[in-house]
């Protein structure tokens, strides 16, 4: 898996299967970027995510320079900073000024707000409270309509989620902080692609969003990054 990059001196290896969100994140990352990258599939807490970060959690990033030594970088937050100090075009930031309605989100560190709020409450509303119960009843044989009827907690709690977000980024832009993509939009994403492959979709996301992922799908790193995934596999 890989895109076109100027940069031959250091190569990279990401840990982590695409049906990982936080993995999709930095592969969306490294795609649009256009930093070329090979993919260690493997799941978590297996012995190869074991060997590559400490609690054997995905990504990580393997950095290995023109010498032979590596180094492994753990944790999406750490990972996407690098990036950015190494590859800072195309900007995946946020620029108040150069967005069309910017009076409500004044900070550059906004956009990194979302991306924490995302990592840590919106992966466990949607992921861990709807989507990874959603199937696993499915696995063992319950009717979908009966799951979704039974979690309408969860579904509540996405939709109170989503509101926080969309309070905390920018109205009528194509992207959450204007009219180019963030790291917010790449964290936010693959949470809400998989949720999509659900019926309890048209339950919880409010049209904005549903336009936002419409939006998302067109990028490139975003179709080179679909294989894989939990949308792939539900269509």
């Amino acid at each position: 898996m890989s895109s076109s990059s100027s940069n031959n001196a250091i190569s990279y290896k990401v840990v982590g299967t695409p049906f990982s969100t936080f993995t999709r994140t930095i592969t969306l990352g490294l795609h649009y970027k256009g930093i070329p990258f090979e993919q260690i599939v493997t799941f978590p807490h297996s012995d190869v995510a074991r060997d590559a970060h400490p609690y054997g959690y995905l990504p990580t990033l393997i950095i290995e320079g023109p010498n032979g030594q590596s180094t492994k970088l753990s944790e999406s937050q750490a990972i996407v900073r690098y990036l950015d100090r190494v590859h800072s075009e195309p900007s995946l930031h946020f620029k108040p000024s150069s967005s069309p309605d910017s009076t409500n989100v004044l900070l550059e560190e906004k956009m990194w707000e979302v991306v924490s709020l995302v990592a840590s409450f919106g992966f466990p509303t949607i992921e861990v409270g709807l989507i990874k119960p959603h199937l696993k009843a499915l696995k063992e044989g319950a009717p979908e309509r009966k799951i979704v009827r039974g979690n309408s907690d969860g579904q509540s709690k996405i939709t109170e989620f989503l509101s926080i977000i969309d309070q905390r980024t920018i109205p009528n832009t194509k992207y959450l902080f204007g009219d180019q993509p963030t790291w917010g939009d790449f964290y936010l994403y693959p949470l809400l692609a998989d949720l999509r492959s659900l019926p309890e979709w048209a339950l919880t996301v409010e049209p904005r969003f549903m336009g936002w992922v419409d939006a998302m799908d067109e990028l490139d790193a975003v179709k080179k990054t679909y294989s894989g995934t939990l949308a792939d596999e539900r269509p």
